[in-house]
């Protein structure tokens, strides 16, 4: 067996805001992967815990973390730290790619970066620990882009109308979004002009604008709008009538449905509804699998 030492690529520090400017451009100096080099690079940590592979993945959507966190710079917290908590959530979503579900890892690693963050907001904003259950999530995470969406000003109390029309939508009570909305302002934002280093060069609005490919926008508007769609709808035509719609009542919906909905729209238990559920997802994931087993036999 030889001894020789691999050379793991070696993973930027972030040490505070101050370094901010250093790590971002340092990650840019990771190769983005084409989707041969991702899969090839995923079987190997899924078969052998490859760690050379696992850095590679994980160092090739580091700007991809850094894009989603300038998302959430609104709320207060240091970016940094929100960098941080997002790469804690891309190692698991690494942990966990399934590279013959025939989706790219930025689409899947997405969801878990997102949660690392969300959880992490939550924890550090004291005035909104009370947005515990999933409704209350939705609305401290939309409420900013609906207020925007309603010409309301950031800083000010909404309008009944406007408070009528954002508890309808996001399925909350009015004096929800009242309260949510005042702790919210109390919390402040971080304006985009503010100074990078104590010498006062350099704003956050000189780094949100990179002209190199990002890794979430070629995958989310050249796969998944693509091949995901393509791939979903295919193996859908292996569920019947119902399960298709329950199925879609339930995951593939933004706002889905409650098994006692379905339980009323079908006249059946809501127990027998989530059994349906399970059996169709289950069904769909074989299906998937072998789409993608045989596109890549046709591909070979």
């Amino acid at each position: 067996m030889s001894n020789t030492k691999r050379n793991l690529p070696v993973m930027p520090t972030l040490g505070g805001e101050q370094s901010l400017n250093r790590y971002l451009s340092e990650i840019k100096k990771f190769p983005l992967l084409t989707a041969e080099q991702e899969y090839m690079l995923a079987k190997r940590f899924q078969e052998h815990q490859d760690p050379e592979a696992a850095a590679q993945l994980v160092t090739s959507h580091l700007r991809l973390v850094a894009k989603i966190a300038m998302g959430y710079r609104g709320y207060g917290l240091p970016v940094s730290e929100l960098i941080s908590e997002g790469n804690i959530g891309l190692m698991q979503g690494v942990k966990k790619f399934e590279p013959d579900r025939g989706f790219r890892l930025a689409t899947y690693a997405m969801w878990w970066i997102k949660a690392s963050m969300q959880e992490f907001i939550l924890r550090s904003w004291s005035l909104v620990k009370m947005g515990t259950t999933a409704a209350q999530k939705k609305l401290f995470f939309n409420l900013r882009r609906m207020k925007k969406n309603l010409d309301a000003y950031e800083d000010s109390d909404l309008h009944p109308d406007q408070v009528k029309k954002i508890a309808t939508d996001l399925g909350v009570s009015e004096t929800e979004v009242v309260n949510m909305n005042r702790r919210m302002m109390m919390g402040g934002d971080a304006s985009l002009n503010v100074s990078l280093r104590e010498d006062g060069e350099g704003q956050w609005m000189d780094i949100l604008q990179d002209d190199r490919p990002l890794q979430d926008e070629t995958v989310a508007d050249a796969e998944e709008a693509g091949m995901r769609h393509a791939l979903l709808g295919e193996a859908m035509e292996a569920l019947n009538e119902r399960e298709r719609d329950i199925l879609t009542q339930r995951r593939l919906i933004e706002d889905p449905k409650t098994l006692e909905e379905l339980s009323q729209s079908y006249n059946v238990s809501r127990e027998r509804v989530r059994q349906i559920e399970v059996r169709a997802f289950e069904k769909l994931q074989k299906a998937m699998l072998r789409i993608a087993g045989d596109r890549k036999l046709l591909a070979a």
